[in-house]
């Protein structure tokens, strides 16, 4: 226990509060399944052993909120084997996830006494799970994602000097096919503060491309995989060719295939098939703009596929809509 409040005093004076307050803005192509720092009240994730390993505790934000974070620095014993593990996550329908983990760690070579005991890594494991009640942590449930390292470690001058090292590390696994799963750290001896966990997948966003609309589309099982979407005509547009695109695995869409045109008496404006203004006209379903009513003509309504001709003037029935009207002379 004093190793934690050892690590817990410092990881005050380091300011994690400030490395990681503002607000929380994720891309478009990024759903969030789990944001331990928007968790209201306790985290309440299970450890084991109960006690003497991770602990959660609290430190405060710049807006006097709190910020959970979970903590172990056991570094001076032997065969250290803690474990915690997160509540249930249901993936929702994603195949592949993303886990983003922000920490701190401390340099083993900066604590004397502790060289053989001390580590510099910890392991990341899930489990796939139906249940969303699992109680316990059953060690051989887990398959390992990854061991994960510190990029940058922190020392007692850099306590001296309060300068904060936060680590960012990014791991995925899949593809997943049960309705949920449960994320597990295993600390083997390190002195380590678990400032943030997000858990996310990508999707790419719902867009309009050719006057056709492409859903949101979550990502495919691989990390390079490509889902191929068909899209659907905006309103008051028809195919010209079937409009496809592919969803590509970074949450981009790739390629697209055929388009959409509109209708007669309407054209397109900021992505939209809006109707004709009034004097304008379009006879066909084309990608041109309404044009102007011919000479001795005009509409009175919005959306017209052709002009009237002005009291007096005609236009043969076999006449284009494009033709002026001309004066009937008896």
């Amino acid at each position: 226990m004093a190793g934690i409040f050892y690590f817990v005093l410092f990881s005050f004076l380091f300011g994690i509060c400030d490395a990681v307050t503002g607000s929380r803005v994720y891309p478009a192509n990024e759903v969030t399944l789990l944001d331990s720092r928007s968790v209201q009240g306790e985290l309440g994730w299970i450890a084991s052993p109960l006690e003497g390993g991770w602990e959660e505790v609290s430190i405060m934000d710049e807006k006097n909120t709190p910020i959970r974070t979970y903590q172990v620095c056991n570094v001076m014993e032997p065969s250290q084997n803690n474990w915690l593990r997160t509540d249930w996550i249901t993936r929702e329908g994603a195949q592949r996830v993303y886990i983003e983990i922000k920490f701190t760690l401390r340099d083993c070579n900066s604590l004397p006494g502790v060289m053989g005991t001390c580590k510099e890594t910890f392991n990341l494991y899930y489990y796939e799970s139906d249940n969303d009640k699992e109680r316990f942590i059953r060690e051989s449930q887990f398959a390992k994602i990854d061991t994960i390292a510190a990029d940058e470690s922190f020392t007692q001058v850099d306590i001296g000097d309060r300068i904060m090292k936060l680590n960012t590390e990014i791991r995925d696994v899949g593809p997943l096919s049960k309705k949920g799963f449960y994320l597990a750290f295993q600390d083997v001896g390190a002195c380590i503060a678990l400032v943030s966990v997000r858990v996310f997948y990508k999707k790419c966003p719902l867009t309009v491309r050719n006057l056709a609309q492409f859903p949101d589309t979550i990502t495919g099982a691989d990390t390079s995989s490509l889902v191929e979407v068909r899209g659907s005509c905006v309103n008051n547009s028809e195919e010209k060719d079937v409009p496809k695109m592919y969803c590509g695995a970074d949450g981009e869409w790739l390629v697209p295939i055929g388009n959409c045109l509109c209708n007669a008496g309407h054209e397109e404006r900021n992505g939209e098939c809006q109707a004709c203004r009034i004097g304008y006209y379009k006879a066909l379903s084309t990608d041109a703009t309404c044009g102007k009513c011919p000479p001795h003509s005009y509409s009175v309504w919005e959306g017209a596929t052709s002009c009237t001709c002005d009291r007096g003037f005609f236009r043969a029935d076999n006449d284009a809509a494009s033709m002026p009207c001309t004066h009937c002379f008896q």
